[in-house]
């Protein structure tokens, strides 16, 4: 048991501004894995913006090729993965990213992420039509609720306060699959 935990991965979900791809940079180095951030992966693999990619392609391009990158990030052993705030809109790829790894939900306020996110069409955020911040907050966070196995609540605490609490909730979470920190 105590190898399978240390092959899972730690997949990070949650809305747009809610500090995973920060958080996922620093949890891999105190636990001494992998990071990827898939948002990155896809910029990458298709040599453009996230928001170019929307704005040229649409919505349901843009949610193919993240589905095909996510379950990409899903075969990593041993990595924190930094997913897109849409990745739950992809019951293939979550079912995937789920069963190898351990999923936390970073759960903002709705003012707070309203507050981080300035412009959210450039920052490439999947909106449907006529949708708002809070109509994709609202559609997202049950999705996001289903597929954790942690949720970290966090409001305004520091950098370094999150991740102290993160680390105990999945010091936990390990401690009772029976494997180590």
């Amino acid at each position: 048991m105590k190898e399978d935990v240390l092959a899972r991965n730690i997949v990070l979900i949650g809305m747009p501004g809610a500090g995973k791809s920060t958080l996922g940079v620093l949890l891999a180095k105190a636990r001494a894995m992998s990071f990827v951030d898939t948002d990155l992966m896809i910029q990458h693999r298709e040599n453009a913006l996230l928001g170019e990619i929307i704005s040229s392609r649409g919505n349901d391009e843009f949610l193919r090729i993240e589905e095909e990158v996510l379950c990409e990030a899903a075969s990593f052993h041993s990595h924190v993965i930094a997913t897109g705030g849409s990745a739950v809109l992809s019951p293939c790829a979550m079912d995937a990213l789920c069963a190898g790894g351990t999923v936390v939900y970073l759960d903002v306020p709705y003012r707070v992420i309203r507050r981080r996110l300035r412009d959210m069409r450039s920052r490439g955020v999947v909106f449907g039509d006529n949708e708002t911040l809070k109509t994709v907050y609202d559609r997202r966070t049950p999705l996001y609720k289903k597929y954790a196995d942690i949720v970290l609540a966090q409001g305004r605490e520091s950098v370094e306060k999150t991740l102290a609490g993160l680390t105990e909730l999945l010091d936990c979470f390990f401690g009772n699959l029976g494997g180590i920190s």
